[in-house]
């Protein structure tokens, strides 16, 4: 267990140094936020009790499939996972340590955007905040999730790169955080259930923290545990 309590700290201290992370946990949400929120709040100013969830959607699949599986492609598909056999450490621990600090960096990212939405464009705040942040646990546990998928699947940067714009763009512009997923084809109405920012924006919404939106987080987070662990054992067999 002290060993990979050292390990998390080692890697938040190297994720903190990540310009990579950096930008896509921080810098480009919170760019997206400070241009668009004016933006939306002007057009639609009804979007102002929404604004927070939508911003957080952003934030939330910019870190799980931009930030994250690089970080994973780089720990997996490079001498480090040699350093790790060598010195016995469990090749979970690379996942796990990578997963959490990720997780840690992106509520952070979160709470600066529900603080500073109120301020700067009167967005509203959820009036249940346990809940809420709950809910948001849940949303970048399972994206998160996803993420690792795409990292221990692609190996190549070029490849991985593309593909993960591939699930981050139709994320964003079907999950119904940029405008009404009724103004959608029902063909990509449809698809845009397929992903984790769907769902986590309506468990999000006053009154969606329900059965009804979380069974989508409970089904996604069994069957990318399994996909992972079954990943992570052909790295050890290889």
């Amino acid at each position: 267990m002290n060993g990979f309590l050292y390990g998390l700290a080692l890697q938040w201290k190297m994720d903190i140094r990540s310009k990579s992370l950096f930008v896509t946990c921080y810098i480009i949400p919170l760019i997206f936020f400070l241009l668009m929120g004016g933006i939306f709040t002007s057009v639609m100013p009804e979007m102002k009790n929404t604004l927070i969830q939508s911003m957080i959607v952003m934030s939330v699949s910019m870190g799980a499939f931009i930030g994250l599986p690089p970080s994973l492609a780089e720990t997996y598909g490079s001498d480090i996972k040699k350093i790790y056999k060598a010195n016995g450490v469990p090749l979970y621990s690379g996942l796990l340590t990578l997963y959490l600090s990720a997780f840690v960096h992106l509520m952070i990212s979160c709470v600066i955007l529900l603080l500073l939405a109120p301020a700067l464009f009167e967005a509203v705040l959820p009036t249940q905040l346990p809940l809420f942040l709950s809910a948001l646990a849940v949303y970048i546990l399972v994206s998160l999730s996803t993420g690792s998928i795409l990292g221990l699947t692609v190996k190549n940067q070029a490849k991985l790169t593309m593909t993960a714009q591939l699930v981050f763009l139709p994320s964003i512009m079907l999950s119904g955080t940029m405008f009404p997923v009724g103004l959608l084809p029902d063909f990509l109405e449809t698809t845009g259930r397929f992903f984790p920012a769907y769902w986590g924006y309506r468990l999000m919404l006053e009154n969606g923290f329900r059965s009804e939106n979380l069974w989508y987080f409970i089904f996604v987070f069994c069957v990318s545990a399994i996909l992972c662990a079954i990943l992570l054992n052909k790295q050890i067999s290889g």
